[in-house]
Order: structure tokens, then C-alpha cells, then sequence
């Protein structure tokens, strides 16, 4: 008799429990707020007890329930060239006549943190040269930033300048850099020229051991340390150096785990990526020193300095093709001496079909036509997507290098950069892509 009573008035009390939640308004539908923006690929994915992931959208998502897996598609065959085909601009902007888009999106913001990461696709429209490319955010868009800048509604500060007329690279009181979430180089030509039939010369380009082009060149990068400043509301935005009506064609997205993890802040420090127009090529680090101070309001801990910088150049002599030593300094203590380097370029072969080919005599130990192994004079084909690169390679990702700095005191302190760039002679274009930001704990 007791235990059917304890029965009954747990039943109660879960039926009434029951009833109170699902009376309460039901929190943010994401899918429903990205919708009218045509959101391409928004879903929510909850993981179901078989194991299987759901594809129907989360249309009430109690107090007592953050979302499990969120994938949200920001760009879908958007045109990224300079004056040709526009694609969709009712969501999408463009900015530098079609070199830089970007969008504002909104995603689930995670209570408990979770794993963030990037993913971007890319197709060259009839562009068949390798172009520097980033994926970028406006962190803090009641700052001035590079949108505000580019649309004429703010200038670049004076302190954000270096050496004279390289505006908007520093940190400011009033100004913040983009942040990068990845950095990445378009190959040459991939899916465009990639169809031997259409461009039948292409394959005297395709080595014995490439059985086909690809198609497109994939890269995905895991930014959970980023992830305060990629949930909520956010402008996130594509930029690719190309000055071709063609150009090309990306799809981004981002994925979201659900699974907890510790969160972070973040704070960038620098960028001398060019993404907004009037903006000089940064080839001042053959003149000068990159200087930024910068001040903590509070005792950071758990600091990680993220650096990424790649070489360019693309002449005879140009940083892209020397190795040249990239130091770092915080507070006046060397954090970073590297080399940045790339010699796998060859690796990346099948995402370059336009690249340019030359043939190179070597010598080999092979079997001849009796299945004896004998010396032989060869000519083997050396394309320019082959040779290594300033930390890059053409259809190359570029991973930024992690220092890890412990805690950082109240007050101010001191960030420089030296590089032995090459000095400019004529249209040679030698510079530094450089960008900088520390994630941190109070």
C-alpha cells in the first residue's frame, strides 16, 4: 500500500513538472530566424537513442536542453571575383567589387561551450592563377571595423596605422582587427580547367600518378577556441585576392558539436590581410618592425597566442620562395622564432591543373622491359604548384602556430613582429599576411 502511494504522487508530480515546461515560451527557433535570410543548410541535429542523427529541425528547445549538433551553411556557390557575376546579394554583400563578401548570421550560443569548426569549399570560375584567401569575422561590430571602413561610414584610426599608410592592421581602443579563421590559397585552376575534354592540353599536365583533377579543394579546421565569437549574432566573410571577372565559386559552413568544453575569450591583436579597398599591400616589414601595445583591464590566465603568417612574392628572389625567419616578442621576450615553410606543395598536385609545367632531366633505378633494375636518364614534369612556398602551398590550408604564454599581468604590454622582408623593386609586390589574436580565461 505504501509504495503504491510513493506511485502515485510521483506520477503527480512528474505530470506536473511535465506540464510547467512545456508551458513556458519556447526559446529562439534558429532554424525559423535564418530562414527568411534563405539560409542555405541551417539545421539543428539532435543525436536520437538508436545512435542515428535526426534531420528535423529543434522547434522548441526547453531551459533544461541546449542543442546537441548545429550546422549552419553561410555561403553556397557565392561568386567571389572582381566585377563578374554577382550571385546572391539579397543576404550576401559584397565589398571591393566583388572580392570580399560577407553576411551577418545567428547560431545557438552554448552555455557550456562546445567545438567549433570551419569548413570552405572552393572552384575557380575560369580564374588559373593561386590567390591568397581568408575567412574572416567582425568580433565586435559596435567598434569601428573593416565593414564600417569599407562602406565609408568610419576611417581606419591613427593608431591602427604602421609605417605610414598601412591602415587598420593594429588593435585599437575604438578599432578591432577582423579575426581569421582561416587563412587558405586558391591552386591553379581547379574544377574549372579540371575537365580534360573541354581543355584537352590540360593532360600534359596530369603526371602518371594523378588518375584525374579534382573537382574543388576542401578544407576544414577545427576553431573551437574561437567559439565565443561564433555563436549569437556575428558578420562572417570570405576574401580572395583575385582580380579576374571569373574568379571564383565557395560554399562555406560552420559545425557545432554540443559537446561542453571550457570557454574562452578572445582578443585580436593584428591583421595585415588587405580586405578592405585603398588598403596597401603590407610590404613594410623589409622598412620596419610591426609594434602594437595593447592593455589588459584585468590579469588574463591561460593565454594562447595564435599566429599565422605566410610569404609572397611570386618572382625570382620574392619572399614567397626564400626562407626568411618570422620572430616574435612579447613584453621585449622572444615567443616565436620559426622558419615558415612549406616543401610537400607537390602533395597538392591534383588541385592544379592550369598550373605551369615544366620538364626536368633526372636520373632513376627502375626495371626495364626484362624486370631488371637499371639506371635511366628521365625527364619528369616540375610544375610551378610544386615548389615550396613562405608556409603555403597552392590548394593549401595554412595552420597558425599556438604559443602558449601562461598569464598576462594588468596593464600594458608590448607585441612586435620582425620579418626580413625583401624590399620592393618595381611590380614585384613582395609582403606578409600576417594576423594575431590571443584566447585567455579572467
Amino acid at each position: 500500500m505504501k509504495n503504491r502511494v510513493l506511485l502515485i504522487l510521483f506520477v503527480l508530480i512528474f505530470g506536473f513538472f511535465c506540464a510547467s515546461v512545456m508551458a513556458q515560451n519556447p526559446s529562439v527557433d534558429y532554424a525559423s530566424l535564418n530562414t527568411p535570410e534563405h539560409l542555405d543548410g541551417v539545421r539543428f541535429i539532435e543525436r536520437q537513442h538508436s545512435g542515428r542523427l535526426g534531420t528535423d529541425p529543434i522547434k522548441y528547445n526547453s531551459p533544461f536542453q541546449e542543442p546537441k549538433e548545429f550546422s549552419v551553411g553561410v555561403f553556397k556557390n557565392q561568386p567571389v571575383n572582381f566585377g563578374g557575376e554577382t550571385g546572391d546579394t539579397t543576404t550576401v554583400k559584397r565589398l571591393q567589387n566583388g572580392r570580399v563578401i560577407y553576411r551577418k548570421i545567428k547560431v545557438p550560443v552554448y552555455k557550456k561551450g562546445t567545438d567549433v569548426s570551419v569548413e570552405v569549399k572552393l572552384r575557380s570560375n575560369g580564374d588559373k592563377w593561386d590567390k591568397s584567401g581568408s575567412c574572416f569575422v567582425v568580433t565586435n561590430p559596435e567598434l569601428i571595423d573593416v565593414v564600417d571602413v569599407s562602406l565609408g561610414k568610419e576611417k581606419f584610426p591613427e593608431n591602427s596605422i604602421v609605417d605610414k599608410g598601412y591602415g587598420g592592421i593594429l588593435k585599437t581602443d575604438d578599432y578591432v582587427p577582423a579575426l581569421e579563421l582561416m587563412r587558405f590559397m586558391s591552386p591553379f585552376g581547379v574544377g574549372h580547367y579540371s575537365d580534360e575534354k573541354k581543355y584537352p592540353k590540360i593532360e600534359y599536365n596530369r603526371p602518371v600518378y594523378i588518375p584525374k583533377w579534382e573537382n574543388e579543394v576542401v578544407w576544414e579546421k577545427d576553431i573551437s577556441e574561437l567559439e565565443s565569437v561564433v555563436t549569437g549574432e556575428f558578420y562572417i566573410g570570405i576574401w580572395i585576392d583575385t582580380w579576374t571577372p571569373e574568379g571564383y565559386s565557395v560554399d562555406v559552413s560552420l559545425k557545432y558539436s554540443g559537446r561542453p568544453r571550457p570557454k574562452l575569450k578572445v582578443m585580436p591583436l593584428l591583421n595585415t590581410v588587405y580586405y578592405v579597398e585603398g588598403q596597401k599591400i603590407p610590404d613594410f616589414f623589409a622598412a620596419t618592425t610591426l609594434d602594437l601595445d595593447f592593455t589588459t583591464k584585468q590579469e588574463l590566465r591561460n593565454v594562447d597566442l595564435y599566429y599565422t603568417t605566410t610569404g609572397h612574392g611570386g618572382h625570382s628572389g620574392g619572399d614567397e620562395f626564400i626562407k626568411l625567419k618570422n620572430e616574435v616578442f612579447l613584453d621585449s621576450k622572444l615567443v616565436l622564432s620559426k622558419i615558415p615553410w612549406r616543401d610537400d606543395c607537390a602533395s597538392f598536385r591534383r588541385f592544379n591543373p592550369s598550373s605551369g609545367v615544366w620538364t626536368k632531366k633526372d636520373s632513376a633505378y627502375a626495371y626495364n622491359e626484362n624486370f631488371e633494375r637499371e639506371f635511366k636518364e628521365i625527364e619528369e614534369r616540375l610544375a610551378s604548384s610544386d615548389l615550396s612556398r613562405s608556409n603555403w602551398c597552392p590548394g593549401s590550408s595554412v595552420m597558425p602556430y599556438r604559443i602558449p604564454l601562461g598569464e598576462l599581468k594588468k596593464g600594458l604590454h608590448g607585441l612586435q613582429v620582425k620579418i626580413p622582408g625583401t624590399a620592393n623593386k618595381k611590380d614585384q609586390f613582395n609582403h606578409w599576411l600576417v594576423s594575431a589574436y590571443i584566447t585567455y580565461t579572467e
